[in-house]
């Protein structure tokens, strides 16, 4: 008797669930306007990108946005952080791009997307796979045959994830980029022509048609830069532009004489890197500009909304005349409206105060913040050197040093070991770093390279038959600017000694940390300047986010319960602690892995604090 009632609500449930499916909207740019179902409609839009925050916070973090005021969502999507080898795709999970897109429409959010296939955003590679570098025909961000066809692949993979969920077939996807700050680009590389540079840049907009994506498209740049970056049948879009007279002008000549307008990218805080203090952007100058584009009719995305983390070896790197290479920090809190950890911050309260100003109903209430935990003084009680763990590696041995590319790993260290037959006594020169080392002679510290400080000498006196060590760290490839083809990673030239290559049987052993070793043994005597891995185990009777306090480490990363929760470098700061999401940790027993480089300070105990340190320059160099 039960079973026809249990059908019927099946059926039913069927029923509303296709419905609402077919339920379709609309979405148009026409007389000046965006048009959402026959309105107008302006775009308050907040940048959060989905690799940045756990998936079981992507719901909370939402509603924060929603509770302020904003009506759509926008992210990047990262090539390299699907495609994790040639050919293998990874779109499941905590990289579900559906899942996210879905979770946007649950929290009632419009949702656009900017799939590079370049993207910048501080990430690795500009968000490119690394191994694209290991195929000499390949030039990115060129009309090059061997580029435009992994291009092709990657755009028709994104094309399945997204089709579904535009707008035309019930979903929340509005609008798609074409490239991402193309005219910054074709700028600094003027050996390329303009034509060849958007005949480029037009393919890419064809490849995203002929995938079958048929949301609004749009292009992202400098408003002194559409000659450059617009493409024809993309609406042109600003980047950081304050002047809305300017921004208007800039549209109207690149786009049929008329709108819609907005800048795709407004700046409510800054990107940071380590070794330099953190920017700040006053509350008072970004509600003073959001009331400008409210008040103008000019729609906008906060770019960051919520920055959240560069969790493991994601966080890229930038450059400029002064430095060779300006490494990105592990946080993305980017002094944004909803903080790294998801806080309201008073930017945030700010904001949503303009935003409820402006509107006749009553805004959501701002959601509980995650809760906190900390912990203190617990112990290390395993230990593994980095010259022990090796003894368990097999080595690629060549004449000369390889690149991390040669030796098909992309990210983490790579211990490079020669034998100096002769005494030798003089200046160690390795021209091609990228991007850290630290120097051993029989195991013993010598000394420190750095690319950041542009320190690529080391006076060194190394007695007959000694072995040479160098350990090497990758600390994220370029992300911005014409620098980005030069991202060769590990010793990319050859190692001398008063101008003498030493040639003849390099050892490598790749350690590009997927995951930390297993560590059988007890802690041992603290050995100064001794690369080794700590671990660490804890109780919990109650899980939360938390900041593990690492103001009295060197350099290194951490690993939390098995994940990679990023890189610490204590000794310039401006990042003395790390975010680790409560959801990553567990009742019970938790255990906390520290690769320390530097290992100066002899650390027996570890803690973890309610307070994030994010901003305190240490610049011991």
């Amino acid at each position: 008797m039960n079973l026809p009632k249990l059908s019927l609500i099946f059926i039913l449930s069927c029923f509303s669930f296709l419905n609402a499916q077919q339920k379709k909207s609309t979405f148009e740019l026409k007389d000046g306007h965006f048009y959402l179902n026959n309105k107008i409609q302006q775009i308050h839009s907040g940048e959060l990108h989905y690799p940045r925050v756990p998936k079981a916070y992507w719901k909370h973090r939402m509603q924060m946005m929603k509770a302020m005021g904003l009506n759509t969502v926008t992210t990047y999507v990262f090539w390299n952080y699907h495609e994790e080898s040639p050919g293998k795709w990874n779109w499941s999970g905590e990289k579900s791009l559906k899942d996210f897109i879905k979770t946007a429409q649950e929290v009632g959010l419009w949702v656009i997307i900017r799939p590079g296939p370049y993207v910048c955003a501080e990430w690795d590679f500009g968000g490119y796979p690394w191994w694209i570098s290991t195929d000499n025909s390949i030039e990115v961000r060129t009309e090059n045959q061997a580029f435009l066809k992994e291009c092709t692949q990657y755009i028709h993979q994104l094309a399945k994830q997204i089709k579904p969920f535009e707008i035309q077939n019930g979903g929340p996807v509005i609008m798609v980029q074409v490239e991402n700050e193309f005219g910054s680009y074709a700028v600094q590389r003027p050996e390329i022509s303009l034509a060849q540079h958007r005949s480029y840049s037009h393919k890419i907009k064809q490849m995203i048609v002929d995938a079958g994506i048929q949301s609004k498209l749009f292009t992202s740049d400098a408003s002194s830069l559409f000659k450059e970056g617009s493409v024809i049948g993309a609406l042109p879009t600003a980047n950081g532009e304050d002047d809305i007279n300017r921004l208007k002008k800039s549209v109207d000549e690149y786009h049929n004489g008329q709108g819609p307008y907005m800048v795709a990218e407004y700046y409510p805080g800054w990107l940071d890197h380590w070794a330099e203090p953190f920017p700040r952007v006053s509350t008072e100058k970004v509600v003073a500009q959001s009331e400008k584009y409210l008040d103008n009719d000019v729609s906008f995305n906060y770019y960051m909304v919520h920055g959240g983390t560069n969790f493991a070896f994601w966080a890229g790197a930038n450059y400029d005349n002064n430095h060779d290479i300006q490494p990105d920090l592990t946080s993305y809190d980017y002094d944004a409206p909803i903080s790294e950890a998801g806080w309201a911050t008073p930017k945030y309260k700010a904001l949503r105060a303009l935003f409820q100003s402006k509107k006749k109903e009553k805004l959501p209430p701002i959601p509980d913040a995650i809760p906190l935990i900390d912990f203190s003084h617990v112990p290390f009680t395993h230990s593994l050197s980095i010259f022990d763990w090796v003894k368990q590696l097999k080595p690629v041995v060549h004449p000369q040093p390889m690149t991390f590319e040669d030796l098909k790993q992309g990210f983490g260290y790579v211990l490079y070991r020669t034998t100096i037959s002769n005494p030798v006594k003089g200046k160690l020169l390795i021209n091609g770093l990228r991007d850290y080392a630290n120097i051993y002679v029989n195991g013993k510290w010598v000394g420190e390279l750095n690319r950041y400080y542009k320190k690529y000498d080391l006076d060194v006196d190394i007695p007959a038959n000694a072995q040479l060590d160098i350990l090497v760290e990758n600390m994220g490839r370029i992300n911005w600017g014409a620098e980005i083809v030069h991202n060769l990673k590990g010793i990319i030239s050859p190692v001398t000694i008063n101008d003498v290559a030493l040639v003849g049987q390099w050892e490598h052993y790749r350690l590009p940390f997927n995951e930390m070793p297993k560590i059988k043994e007890p802690i041992k005597t603290f050995q100064k300047y001794q690369p080794i891995i700590k671990e660490a185990h804890f109780n919990l009777e109650k899980t939360g986010d938390t900041f593990l306090d690492m103001r009295h480490f060197g350099k290194g990363i951490v690993f939390v319960n098995g994940k990679n929760i990023g890189r610490y470098w204590s000794k310039v700061g401006p990042q003395l602690t790390l975010y680790v999401p409560g959801v990553w940790l567990k009742k019970g027993k938790n255990t906390i892995q520290v690769f320390e480089q530097i290992n100066d300070v002899d650390n027996t105990e570890i803690s973890a604090t309610k307070e994030h340190i994010v901003d305190e320059l240490v610049n011991r160099k």
